[in-house]
């Protein structure tokens, strides 16, 4: 006898009229999915709320400012054994999930773990297969037994940042959000791929090249204006000034009225998305960004999708207008 499939779990949550939140498929769009079912539902349509098509119809989202207050998590597994350790797919969604529920408050250190298995998927498992990123469970449920497992093995704390690549931040919309915010708070979210760039750029050769860029560096690069609430900032020696490139602008909106301009700024560097022109309205609520060419700004775009400032997700997208500057930006600067 195998366990029950996942809709048939879940639909037994929504009967019993418990809050249920769903992981959204690969943390692409989000972190949860709050089903909320219609007032009046009848057995039929619970049992569609636990479905994919369900989650479509009848769930909201719920992100890093969600007020959420998980009483119990359930998780799947390859393999779990009696002690609570436990393995999955390989590509680590549900510890990353866990971790941003810690993260996010949603969970505390005595939230209980479940996961629902066959018999023969409990089998001893090496301590040595385990790192500190890997959620362990407490209840192990089985078509025959129920086993509480008194691990004593703590949970993740909440995102260890030296273990996430740039190819995972970059999948993750949600996580480069978490990671701003952090790092807001003065936490180190050194990625796993800053890590290694810092142990080879601080070698002999590449420190002597950096002292011989400084000395040789022109001194007024940077050019400024700043009037109320619009500012726009540009680098005069720009590479885009030796061609006449299609310039592609990116639209940022939804801006909330207490984000400054260095936030964003230091967004567009964390991200690496740093624009050869900024154009802030912050009045507006709103900026706009140059870069060289539409590949370079469709990348930006992809990068800072699901970025959250000052509790607002941003909006950004290319502008709709767009418009070749190029011979504009290079008279201009004559």
């Amino acid at each position: 006898m195998s366990p029950p499939p996942f809709n048939v779990r879940t639909s037994f949550v929504t009967q019993a009229r418990k809050t249920l939140l769903v992981p959204t498929p690969r943390l692409r769009t989000g972190l949860f999915n709050k089903i909320v079912p219609p007032s009046g539902a009848t057995k039929e349509i619970l049992r569609i709320c636990a479905t994919s098509q369900g989650i479509k119809e009848y769930s909201v989202p719920v992100g890093l400012d969600g007020k959420a207050r998980v009483d119990l998590v359930v998780v799947g597994s390859v393999a779990v054994s009696e002690k609570g350790w436990r393995i999955g797919k390989g590509e680590g969604y549900a510890d990353m999930e866990y971790a941003m529920m810690v993260s996010m408050g949603a969970v505390q250190e005595d939230t209980p773990v479940v996961t629902i298995v066959h018999d023969c998927q409990v089998v001893d498992i090496a301590e040595e297969l385990l790192d500190d990123h890997d959620l362990t469970v407490d209840y192990i449920l089985t078509p025959t037994r129920t086993i509480k497992t008194n691990c004593k093995r703590p949970k993740p704390q909440g995102i260890i940042w030296h273990k996430v690549s740039y190819e995972m931040l970059g999948k993750i919309p949600i996580l480069k959000s978490l990671r701003h915010r952090e790092k807001q708070t003065g936490k180190d979210v050194t990625l796993l791929d800053e890590h290694s760039d810092l142990a080879s750029a601080n070698t002999p050769a590449v420190l002597n090249e950096k002292a011989m860029a400084e000395n040789t560096r022109p001194q007024a690069a940077m050019g400024s204006a700043q009037i109320g609430q619009h500012y726009v900032e540009s680098d005069s020696l720009s590479p885009r000034l030796e061609g006449s490139g299609m310039i592609t602008t990116v639209y940022v909106g939804n801006i909330p009225p207490s984000v400054r301009v260095s936030e964003l700024k230091s967004a567009l560097r964390e991200f690496h998305a740093t624009p050869l022109r900024l154009n802030w309205q912050g009045a507006q609520h709103r900026a706009f960004l140059d870069y060289k060419d539409k590949a370079t700004a469709e990348s930006a775009v992809s990068s800072l999708k699901g970025l959250s400032l000052g509790g607002n997700t941003l909006r950004v997208e290319l502008a709709k207008n767009q418009r070749n500057k190029g011979q504009v930006e290079i008279n201009s600067h004559k």
